[in-house]
């Protein structure tokens, strides 16, 4: 059915066991740069220098990244270091400036799901910031372990499904593909 009133962004959730949730919202990034739409992702978790970083850069003002993680992994065995917590809480904080900003068309919370799994950033306050979305963005949520409630509340979930991965096979992260 297509729009004949005002534009309309949904909330869309990209979660699943396989690769691919951040580089379909990349992609969606990519495609809305074509139209000339901004999009802002806020990257939790993540510290790491990335290639999307550098591709992003080439893209900016219509694409723009930043990360709220250290450099290194977030140990799942351990209580959330504070350090962790503190930069997903300004993460959370910043992707809901950009989102009431009014700069933004897209804005993606990417690897938000995951830092919720590891209780880096309370479910409630992330419901709460999604909640008010201006009815013109478009939001993407992408990670593992997307909770029930936001699945809930969004208009598309993709699930990323293992069917066959060369990481079984011992295949490492390889650079422009995987990192």
């Amino acid at each position: 059915m297509k729009d004949h009133g005002e534009k309309r962004g949904y909330v869309q959730v990209y979660t699943g066991e396989c690769k691919g949730k951040t580089t379909a919202a990349l992609g969606l990034a990519f495609r809305a740069a074509g139209h000339g739409l901004k999009t802002y992702i806020g990257q939790f978790m993540k510290g790491q220098e990335y290639g999307e970083l550098k591709s992003a850069q080439m893209m900016e003002p219509l694409i723009t990244i930043e990360q709220y993680g250290k450099e290194s992994m977030v140990d799942p065995g351990v209580l959330p270091e504070t350090a962790n917590v503190i930069m997903a809480k300004a993460g959370l904080d910043l992707c809901k400036k950009a989102m009431l900003s009014g700069s933004y068309d897209i804005v993606v919370f990417d690897e938000i799901c995951y830092a919720c799994f590891f209780r880096l950033i309370n479910l409630k306050e992330i419901i709460e910031v999604i909640k008010a979305k201006p009815p013109a963005v478009e939001v993407i949520l992408t990670g593992r372990y997307a909770p029930k409630e936001l699945i809930a509340l969004a208009d598309l979930v993709t699930e990323m499904k293992e069917v066959k991965h060369y990481f079984r096979d011992g295949v490492m992260a390889r650079e422009g593909i995987e990192n």
